[in-house]
C-alpha cells in the first residue's frame, strides 16, 4: 500500500504541474511558431558569415527566434556550419535557439516566477560572450577547420529531418500581412505540431521525473546536497553542480524547467538553477552528437567551454540580482503541490485546447501528417513536402 501511496503522489504532482504549465506551452508555442514562420533559414546561414561582435548578436536574435528542442537546435547549427555559418556565430544561435525563446520565458515564468524569466534572458546574452571569448582564446582555427571537415561528412544525431525542414512564409509584403495569408496560417499550424513534437519526450520526462522527485526525495537530502545551511558555500556550490545535475538527467530543452522547480524548493541556489537550466547543452546523449557532428577534440571542447561558462554565467547573474533585491524570497513552488482548481489556469487552458485544435486540424488538413515521420531523418533523405494552404 505505501508503494502504491507513494506512486499516487508522484502521479498527483505530475498532473498538478502539466495543468498548470499546459497554456503557457501551447501559447509560447504558437508564438515561436508565428516567428519562426518569418525565418528563412538560408537568410540565417547568410547573416552568420563571420565571428565580429555584430554578427554574434545577429545569431543571438536569430537563435531566439528560430525556436527548437535542443536535439534540433544542434541539428541545425551544424546544417549552418556546413552552409559556411562561421562556428562561433553558429555556437551562438545554438545556445540563443534553446535558452532565450518565448516558451521557455513563459514557463519559467508560470513554474518559478518572473525574476527567473528575467534572470535566463540576461544571462543569455552573458553566456554568449563568454563563449565567444573563450573559442577566440582557446580553439584554434585550425582545430575549427577540422570540426568543419567532420560536419561536411554529415554524420546523423537526432531531429536532423526537423532541422532540414524550411516552412518559413514566402512572398512580400508586411509580416503581419504574411501571417494572416493562409500560406502564414498553415506555416504557423506545421512549426506548431512540429515543435510539439520535438519536444514531448523530453518535456514528459522532465515532468516524470520531476514528480517522482518532488514526491519522494526528503528535503533533508537537498538541504545536505545544496548545504542550505550555509549561504556562501551554497552559492559558489550551487552553479558548479547545475551543470552536472543536468548532464546526467539527460533532459533537455523545456524539460528541465520542472526539474529545476524541485532544485529551487529543494535549496539551490539562484545561480545554480540558472546554470542547470543553461545545462541542457551539454546532456550526454548531446555530447555523443557532438562527437559525431566535429569529432572527439571539438567535442570535448564544447563540453569544457559550455559547462564553464554556464556556471560562471550563473555566477554573475546572482551576483547581479542579489544587490538588486531580484532574487525570489520563496522557495515554495505551488506547481509541486498535487492541486487542481477552478481558476484562471483552468480557463486559460481551455482556450489553449481550442488553439490547439485549430492548428492540429489546419496540420493534418494541409498535408503535415507525412513531416512527423520525417523529424529524425538524415537530412539528406528529407524530401521535400509541399503545404497546402486550404
Amino acid at each position: 500500500m505505501q508503494v502504491l501511496s507513494a506512486i499516487g503522489h508522484a502521479a498527483e504532482t505530475v498532473g498538478s504541474m502539466s495543468w498548470q504549465i499546459l497554456w503557457a506551452l501551447v501559447f509560447g508555442f504558437y508564438l515561436s511558431a508565428m516567428v519562426e514562420a518569418l525565418v528563412r533559414k538560408d537568410t540565417v546561414a547568410r547573416l552568420l558569415g563571420n565571428r565580429r561582435p555584430r554578427n554574434i548578436a545577429i545569431a543571438a536574435g536569430l537563435g531566439a527566434a528560430s525556436s527548437s528542442c535542443s536535439y534540433a537546435a544542434v541539428a541545425l547549427t551544424r546544417t549552418l556550419v556546413r552552409k559556411g555559418a562561421d562556428f562561433i556565430a553558429a555556437m551562438a544561435f545554438e545556445i540563443a535557439s534553446t535558452n532565450l525563446v518565448i516558451e521557455l520565458g513563459i514557463i519559467l515564468a508560470v513554474l518559478l516566477g518572473w525574476q527567473f524569466t528575467l534572470a535566463e534572458f540576461a544571462g543569455g546574452p552573458i553566456m554568449i560572450v563568454l563563449v565567444a571569448l573563450a573559442f577566440r582564446t582557446f580553439v584554434s582555427q585550425k582545430l575549427i577547420e577540422q570540426a568543419r571537415l567532420q560536419a561536411d561528412r554529415g554524420s546523423a544525431g537526432r531531429m536532423e529531418g526537423h532541422a532540414a525542414m524550411d516552412m518559413s512564409v514566402t512572398g512580400e509584403g508586411p509580416f503581419w500581412r504574411r501571417l494572416a495569408s493562409p500560406q502564414g496560417f498553415t506555416s504557423t499550424s506545421h512549426l506548431f505540431v512540429m515543435n510539439w513534437a520535438s519536444v514531448i519526450v523530453d518535456l514528459v520526462g522532465g515532468l516524470v521525473i520531476a514528480g517522482c522527485l518532488a514526491a519522494w526525495v526528503p528535503d533533508s537530502f537537498w538541504r545536505h546536497l545544496f548545504f542550505t545551511g550555509h549561504p556562501l558555500a551554497a552559492e559558489v556550490w550551487g552553479p558548479l553542480i547545475g551543470p552536472a545535475i543536468s548532464l546526467v538527467a539527460f533532459v533537455c530543452s523545456i524539460g528541465n524547467v520542472p526539474l529545476a522547480a524541485v532544485l529551487w524548493n529543494g535549496g539551490m541556489s539562484f545561480g545554480g538553477v540558472i546554470s542547470f537550466i543553461f545545462a541542457d547543452l551539454i546532456i550526454v546523449p548531446i555530447l555523443l552528437i557532438y562527437r559525431k557532428y566535429y569529432g572527439t577534440p571539438m567535442a570535448l571542447r564544447l563540453f569544457v567551454i559550455f559547462y564553464a561558462t554556464m556556471s560562471v554565467t550563473g555566477y554573475i547573474v546572482e551576483a547581479i540580482f542579489d544587490p538588486l533585491g531580484l532574487i525570489p524570497s520563496a522557495r515554495h513552488v505551488a506547481a509541486l503541490q498535487p492541486h487542481i482548481s477552478l481558476n484562471s489556469d483552468t480557463y486559460l487552458n481551455i482556450v489553449a485546447i481550442c488553439l490547439t485544435i485549430v492548428l492540429v486540424a489546419r496540420f493534418l488538413r494541409s498535408g503535415g501528417r507525412p513531416m512527423l515521420s520525417m523529424m529524425g531523418g538524415s537530412p539528406g533523405r528529407v524530401p521535400v513536402v509541399k503545404m497546402r494552404s486550404q
